[in-house]
């Protein structure tokens, strides 16, 4: 018995890859299923000759994309073809912090930008750069590659973010001999088709990244209400001066980081997407 790690899902055969560097295809025990074990790629595991015979403990967990024990997610954003969305990057941020994931933001596609768009995003991403770690990256001049292979040193991590905006590409100048599969933006839906069908572990600069399927509608609505304003990491230094303990930041009078927002510390987007997000998740819940 070996321990290892599931690199790998394809029709029911786990790839694993045990303590000696060896490759091994194996099937979970059928006991799994009633014990509703459903090993993951990213999983350590014991393992035989043919089967995972036990699943570790995990220190995160993704169930979209569908993987485990992460150190850090690359959300991938591109500038343009499909348009930046902020909406669609806070709620990858708070699903991220919510698995206890950290966070690194790719803008990709920046050479189709203009001066002037570039230098309206920057504005905005300065918000997120006190926060976040936050690459700007070209496959046409390899603008932002070496922040890239340094950030993800001996790390395990998971490429993830909007449909289209290049996360096959990015990997593909990162390590030409991937070869992974690209998709052209399709001009009338304005968005990219889904060319990544599986979940796999990529040995990279001495740890690992993940090529994951690529998808434009994330679900918060399990993330607990309370929850929510913690993941926002703007928010916390005004947080603990509200008068009320356990503010929502949505309506109790002398909220601290409402006044941020009025003051322009808290961008008023990010606010916005964080009501937005409260009330998606209230809507969902049970009424007594």
């Amino acid at each position: 018995m070996k321990k290892g790690q599931i690199i790998k899902l394809t029709g029911g055969l786990y790839t694993v890859i045990d303590e000696d560097g060896v490759k091994k295809q194996v099937k979970p025990l059928g006991i799994f299923r009633y014990q509703d074990i459903k090993p993951k790629v990213g999983d350590w595991v014991a393992v035989d000759d043919h089967s995972i015979t036990q699943v570790f403990a995990r220190k995160n967990d993704l169930s979209r994309p569908a993987i485990a024990n992460i150190d850090q997610a690359l959300i991938i954003q591109s500038a343009k073809e499909p348009d930046f969305s902020f909406g669609l990057l806070d709620r990858f941020l708070v699903i991220v912090a919510d698995a206890n994931i950290d966070a690194v933001i790719i803008v990709t596609k920046i050479d189709l930008c203009s001066v002037q768009d570039r230098q309206e995003l920057a504005k905005n991403m300065a918000f997120y750069e006190e926060f976040y770690p936050v690459i700007w990256f070209s496959t046409k001049t390899y603008e932002g590659q070496e922040k890239i292979e340094s950030l993800t040193q001996s790390k395990i991590n998971v490429v993830t973010g909007q449909t289209g905006a290049g996360k096959s590409s990015l990997l593909n100048v990162l390590n030409p001999k991937l070869q992974l599969a690209t998709n052209q933006i399709s001009k009338a839906l304005g968005r990219g088709k889904h060319t990544t069908r599986t979940v796999e572990l990529i040995p990279f600069f001495h740890g690992w990244i993940a090529d994951t399927p690529g998808f434009s509608q994330l679900d918060i609505t399990n993330i607990e209400q309370s929850r929510l304003r913690d993941l926002f990491p703007d928010f916390l230094p005004y947080a603990s001066h509200c008068r009320f303990n356990g503010c929502s930041h949505i309506h109790e009078p002398e909220c601290q980081v409402r006044n941020a927002v009025d003051e322009g510390k808290i961008l008023k987007s990010r606010y916005e997407n964080y009501v937005n997000f409260h009330e998606e998740i209230r809507s969902t819940k049970p009424r007594y």
